[in-house]
C-alpha cells in the first residue's frame, strides 16, 4: 500500500476535535478520533477512494459524521494528507 503522511495540522486539528468532543463525552472523542483515523488509514491501500479534489492530482475523503474533509496530494508511492474543516491553502 502507499504510505500515508500526516500534516503536523491535520494531527493538530484531530486532537483539537477529541479534545473538543471529550469534554462532553470522553468515549465520544476517543470513538470519533479513531474513527477518522481509520477512514484516512484506509487510503493507504485505497488512496482513490472519495472524489477528486479541487486542485488538480488531490482526493478529498469526507469523513462520515464529523465536519472534515481528509484531502491527499498522491504522487509516487505516498499521499501526503491534511485533514481540515476547509480547504488548505497549500500541501
Amino acid at each position: 500500500g502507499m504510505e500515508i503522511t500526516w500534516r503536523r495540522i491535520a494531527l493538530s486539528d484531530l486532537e483539537d476535535m477529541r479534545r473538543h468532543i471529550a469534554q462532553e463525552n470522553p468515549a465520544a472523542g476517543a470513538r470519533i478520533r479513531a474513527a477518522i483515523r481509520n477512514a484516512v488509514e484506509r487510503l493507504a491501500d485505497h488512496p482513490y477512494l472519495g472524489r477528486s479534489g479541487r486542485v488538480e492530482g488531490t482526493r478529498e475523503l469526507v469523513i462520515a459524521g464529523t465536519p472534515f474533509i481528509a484531502s491527499s496530494l498522491i504522487g509516487s508511492g505516498s499521499s501526503q494528507l491534511s485533514m481540515s474543516r476547509q480547504w488548505p491553502e497549500r500541501f
